[in-house]
């Protein structure tokens, strides 16, 4: 029979907190990615009207980077509460799983979200420079969207517990 450290603590329980390392920075990125490809493709359509304007118009782009940054700080938070010569808690694995994936995939939203509002949106802005305040406004309320899944990462990430392991 298993001693319950055996049960609680066993050797592939890391592989869960590697799996919210990894979910962190992929979900992140691939928003982050697709808000800034999605701006980009809007912002190359207003530079063909009015060049003046895409300084202005890099803000959704911008804003989609940050999403990748909220990834990356996660990320490292994780890995950083993962030391090979301590035992690792399978309630911590899950804990760092349920950390990865709510930022990873909040991010995942607020780049999709960011990339929609920011193309639609700065297309607008070469007919109509009024535009631009209520613009930023969205994409405000886009990026928020990643940042409450940074918060719940961290927030969660508080919760682990290796303590159950015997160490």
């Amino acid at each position: 029979m298993e001693s319950i450290s055996n049960i609680n603590c066993p050797p592939w329980a890391p592989f869960f907190g590697f799996a919210g390392v990894a979910s962190a920075m992929i979900f992140s990125t691939i928003g982050a990615a697709f808000g800034t490809s999605k701006a980009g493709i809007g912002i190359s359509g207003l530079a063909v009207f009015k060049p003046e304007l895409v300084m202005k118009s890099l803000i959704p782009v911008v804003m989609a980077g940050i999403i990748a940054v909220y990834g990356l700080v996660v990320s490292v938070l994780i890995a950083a509460g993962m030391d090979p010569e301590q035992p690792y808690s399978l309630y911590s694995g899950f804990i760092h799983l349920a950390a990865g994936l709510a930022c990873g995939l909040t991010g995942l939203a607020a780049g999709y979200a960011i990339g929609i509002v920011g193309d639609s949106a700065v297309r607008a802005y070469v007919y109509e420079s009024r535009v631009f305040v209520g613009m930023v406004l969205i994409l405000i309320f886009s990026e928020v969207l990643g940042l409450y899944g940074l918060i719940i990462a961290l927030i969660l990430d508080t919760a682990k517990d290796n303590s159950i392991c015997g160490a």
